[in-house]
């Protein structure tokens, strides 16, 4: 609750005249039963006396002014609860949405990105309908509760201690249903993360499963996540939904002894028909609006297990701290020293284990090595995404840990392998978000080998690209990609894997540019083609996270079996 009334404290004012208004047309609607009394057992039998219809026509516009006013009023709250509502949970998602942009790899891997996204969905929609639910009846129901009894005693006291004898156990049905509800609704999302996630890869992986004809195997697997949230949610909503019987249950036998014990009394002329009538529309203002309190609890108990898990996201400890605030240094050279990481932190799980080795201004540092040996670790560290279990990494000397995460991630131009091409326009994936000119854009473009199959598309560089740019094949995306790494001259070039869907000339092609038109920038290269690092001035051979081989490339065929044994293999040339 900490979490939704600080989103809402800016608009306290608004919904305070927001609140007012819903009172005054709260008043109204509860004065109209009393009226109607009033008309029925004074009004009409003294016009029917003398004959004066003066009174009952002057009531019959208060009765009509009231219907107004009632109606105006709950018109004008009710969109001033839907703005604040809407107001409310743009900021939530937009502070939701930046906190995850900063978690670091090891809170984005304990979340889950799956659950991220229904985070920043459902659970923000559960406390949209949550905070216009209590806008809108949050005051009104228990105003009509607490007046409508206040104006039945008026009316007609005995009746009204039967009405209130029933209360009691309203307050109790609900208080016990909403206390089992909301942690039901805590599990019913982590069901819905589950199923998002396996979404996630069925229409990540469409093509795959159309190609292995694996439609009825993921339509299954499916069916699996969606009946485990359908279970999930019978059990939440079985639950809550006793609240309605019982609370019909006891309001209906309210009801029954009211017009069971008016009958008597009008009978016995301790009564009037027109309190009877009045009565009996309060009764029924009271049961709607106790059940309107019931859906308040449920749409609350929703909200509470929504607000709680975006807090969750919220109170993520910053791990990725900056030790110390510094200049660069101008050593030109990155550095890794007795480096060791596992994702777990456990020591006997190391991915990466006791990694060496220096890299100058305007050098070039190929990684090679078999699938899971933790070459693309490597980047990771690099940018920071995770901290190093044991050692350091050096960035001119100092520590990355003492640089500003932005200012560090500044200096890297990076493809990553798989990387994302955005539904946007080309210009806008190559320069994304950065201050580059045209020229900029257009030259790293060219160096990519990317510029002609771009001009080739309607609009050129304003040619707004498919959903993870479907319609580019995928060579040409991972051009695209390289292009938007050269884009503003790094002081970091990291291509991971990023020529794999290319042909060797490309390839070469690109590789040419970047020595001779970044013959500044230090580049590092991951590729399982040795064609691609053998130029490089230094080779890291990897095996199960340790480096088994590190040279220039005749070094390493000198040394390094394995390094020997992949050359001869991809180069096919005999041992």
């Amino acid at each position: 609750m900490k979490l939704i009334a600080k989103y809402l404290k800016p608009y306290y004012g608004r919904m305070f005249f927001g609140l007012l208004i819903k009172i005054f047309g709260t008043v109204a609607e509860l004065f109209m039963p009393w009226i109607l009394a009033h008309i029925l057992d004074d009004v009409v039998p003294q016009a029917k006396l003398d004959g004066n219809m003066r009174p009952m026509i002057f009531w019959g516009v208060m009765m009509f002014f009231m219907v107004v006013i009632a109606r105006t009023c709950n018109v004008i709250a009710n969109r001033k609860a839907a703005e604040v509502s809407k107001n409310t949970i743009y900021s939530l998602r937009n502070d939701l949405f930046e906190q995850i942009l900063h978690l670091s790899g090891k809170q984005t891997d304990r979340i889950g990105i799956p659950s991220l996204i229904s985070r920043m969905t459902t659970d923000t929609y559960n406390i949209h309908h949550a905070i216009n639910m209590m806008q809108r009846m949050g005051v009104r129901a228990p105003m009509i509760i607490i007046g409508g009894l206040f104006l039945t005693a008026t009316l007609e006291p005995v009746l009204t201690l039967v009405l209130a004898g029933t209360l009691p156990f309203v307050v109790l049905v609900v208080v016990v249903v909403s206390k089992k509800g909301i942690p039901l609704y805590a599990k019913v999302q982590q069901a819905i993360d589950v199923m998002v996630r396996t979404v996630r890869e069925d229409v990540a992986g469409i093509r795959v499963i159309k190609a292995l004809s694996k439609n009825e195997y993921e339509k299954n697997r499916f069916g699996k996540a969606n009946d485990a949230v359908v279970k999930e949610e019978l059990k939440a909503s079985g639950v809550m939904a006793m609240s309605g019987p019982l609370l019909n249950l006891c309001l209906n036998l309210g009801l029954t002894f009211v017009i069971i014990v008016g009958a008597f009394r009008v009978n016995a002329g301790i009564s009037k028909a027109g309190k009877i009538v009045a009565f009996l529309t309060y009764f029924t203002l009271i049961l709607n609006a106790v059940i309107a309190v019931n859906r308040i609890f449920v749409m609350m108990s929703k909200a509470i297990a929504s607000a709680a898990r975006i807090d969750d996201v919220f109170e993520a400890e910053n791990d990725l701290k900056v030790e110390e605030s510094i200049g660069f240094s101008s050593e030109n050279r990155l550095e890794f020293r007795n480096v060791s990481f596992s994702y777990q932190g456990d020591m006997d799980k190391l991915c990466l284990e006791n990694v060496n080795f220096t890299l100058r201004k305007g050098q070039n540092l190929g990684i090679i090595g078999a699938t899971g040996s933790g070459k693309t670790t490597l980047f990771h560290l690099l940018m920071r995404f995770y901290d190093v279990t044991e050692g350091e990494i050096l960035v001119d000397g100092k520590n990355i840990k003492s640089y500003p995460l932005q200012e560090l991630r500044k200096r890297f131009g990076v493809a990553f392998q798989n990387d994302v091409v955005f539904h946007d326009t080309v210009q806008e994936n190559i320069s994304f978000g950065r201050d580059l000119t045209t020229e900029e854009i257009n030259e790293a473009a060219k160096w990519a080998n990317a510029y002609d199959f771009i001009m080739e598309k309607e609009g050129g560089m304003e040619h707004v690209a498919a959903i993870k740019g479907a319609d580019f094949s995928g060579g040409q995306k991972q051009r695209l990609l390289v292009a938007r790494a050269l884009a503003g001259g790094p002081e970091f070039l990291l291509l991971d894997d990023a020529s794999s869907a290319l042909d060797y000339k490309t390839d070469a092609f690109i590789r040419k540019q970047i020595r001779e038109n970044l013959k500044h920038t230090m580049t590092i290269t991951i590729a399982q083609r040795i064609s691609s690092v053998m130029q490089a001035d230094l080779i890291l051979v990897l095996d199960d996270g340790v480096v088994i081989g590190q040279g220039t490339h005749e070094e390493l065929l000198e040394t390094c079996e394995t390094y020997r044994e992949i050359y001869h293999s991809q180069m096919g040339t005999e041992l």
